[in-house]
């Protein structure tokens, strides 16, 4: 395999930057710039020289052992001060060392994934890690990069491998006397897996929200105080304010940490009946995304639901401009109830969120619920005379099916597609 390199920090100026070689030739190219190495897993301050013998830098070298390292396979790590000249040149140095060449996107995990140091779910987990930008979205993906999910999916293949082994004692011995009647475990089994599967599929959905981002839609008729309030949960004017009504035509989106959950909040048009082709348009669309929207605040001058608009649950129905009419509500103007409202809807989507257990992509419910279709197939087939080897076929598919989940079967076509999320030295 041919030993790559890239820079692994983030590129432009830093205090500090860190650059990889992984592969069969890191020590020995390492060896080229820095000369005698730390001991494993030790770091060690050593100048790095071209091949003239001028001086590229001094900084940190870390050695990591295959087996030991991050990719399965020996790696060096500089690091160096991080101007852009420093890491220029010292990847122009490595790049004029043969059987060296820089790495592809992401191909630093995908090997990890080929060396068995992380299973596919673990590599989803560390590309969500990368992009987190809330805490309930580190959270979920520290989780599932600790390898939950592989261990969830390995209990699983466990007890359905154990249902197939004595499936198939049954047709091995179908001419002898079998000590025991092994279908009452064997369902048991099943319907055990059958149970847990159903439980993770249904936190899926919240759990892909959690990575995607929560939309929350204000909706009211014109003039009610949804740009301003929407201006003041972004602290700042995000949308255009004026006593004229059909100010908004179009749906201004703000995106925002709301108690550790990735909220896009939406202003809408205001709702109502209107000659005014463009505004008519907006409230078309202001309809349309609130229509799909997870949480939906409805603002009324006097907390009621206003004409034409049908309540979801979990939809939030509030009292606004509560400065000049009295009584509790909101006022995005001077501020008042908005830390109420804003705990409100968190608290809505926190309750969503429940749910969520370890799948947290919609290609794990997909896996998932092929193996629950086989498994529903193969109970209908228990007690059924001479179905013995379709039974065993049905489980060993659902075990096939829980297998993609991990990447240990039908996965390839999927690698290309995740790992050009990543960046080059990841």
């Amino acid at each position: 395999m041919d030993t790559i390199f890239a820079l692994a920090s983030a590129a432009g100026a830093a205090g500090v930057a860190v650059i990889r070689i992984s592969g069969p030739a890191a020590f020995s190219a390492a060896e080229l710039l820095a000369g005698d190495l730390p001991e494993m897993r030790r770091a060690g301050v050593r100048l790095l020289r071209d091949r003239d013998g001028g001086m590229l830098d001094e900084g940190i070298v870390l050695r990591f052992p295959a087996g030991a390292s991050f990719t399965g396979e020996d790696i060096v790590e500089f690091q160096v001060h991080g101007s852009v000249a420093v890491v220029s040149a010292v990847l122009s140095e490595l790049s004029d060392i043969p059987g060296l060449r820089t790495a592809e996107a992401g191909e630093f995990t995908r090997r990890a994934l080929e060396n068995g140091r992380l299973d596919l779910a673990q590599v989803e987990g560390l590309a969500d890690l990368i992009d987190a930008e809330t805490e309930a979205q580190r959270r979920q993906a520290v989780r599932v990069l600790s390898g939950h999910l592989g261990d969830r999916a390995e209990g699983w293949r466990v007890r359905l491998i154990r249902a197939a082994a004595l499936i198939e004692a049954t047709i091995d011995f179908a001419d002898e006397d079998v000590p025991e009647d092994v279908f009452p475990e064997v369902g048991s089994l099943l319907d055990e897996v059958r149970a847990e599967l159903a439980q993770e599929m249904a936190g899926v959905g919240a759990a892909e929200r959690v990575r995607t981002g929560f939309e929350v839609a204000i909706l009211g008729a014109p003039n009610v105080g949804k740009s301003t309030l929407l201006n003041a949960l972004a602290g700042r004017d995000a949308a255009i304010t004026s006593d004229v009504a059909g100010t908004t035509r179009d749906v201004i989106e703000v995106r925002m940490d709301l108690g550790g959950l990735p909220v896009t909040v939406l202003d809408t048009a205001g709702l109502r009946e209107t000659e005014d082709k463009v505004e008519g348009i907006g409230i078309a669309r202001a309809r349309d995304r609130a229509a799909s929207a997870d949480l939906r605040v409805v603002l009324s001058e006097n907390g009621e639901v206003p004409d034409g608009v049908v309540l979801l649950e979990g939809d939030i129905v509030v009292a606004s401009k509560v400065d000049l009419n009295g009584g509790a509500g909101v006022s995005g103007l001077t501020g008042e109830g908005v830390s109420e409202l804003v705990e409100r809807v968190r608290s809505e989507l926190a309750r969503r969120t429940a749910a969520i257990g370890t799948a947290t992509r919609e290609r794990h419910r997909q896996a998932m619920a092929r193996a629950t279709t086989h498994l529903e197939a193969a109970a209908g087939l228990m007690g059924v005379d001479h179905a013995s080897d379709l039974l065993a076929e049905e489980v060993r598919a659902a075990v096939r099916a829980l297998d993609s989940l991990v990447g240990r079967v039908d996965v390839e076509m999927l690698l290309d597609e995740i790992f050009s999320s990543f960046c080059i030295g990841k």
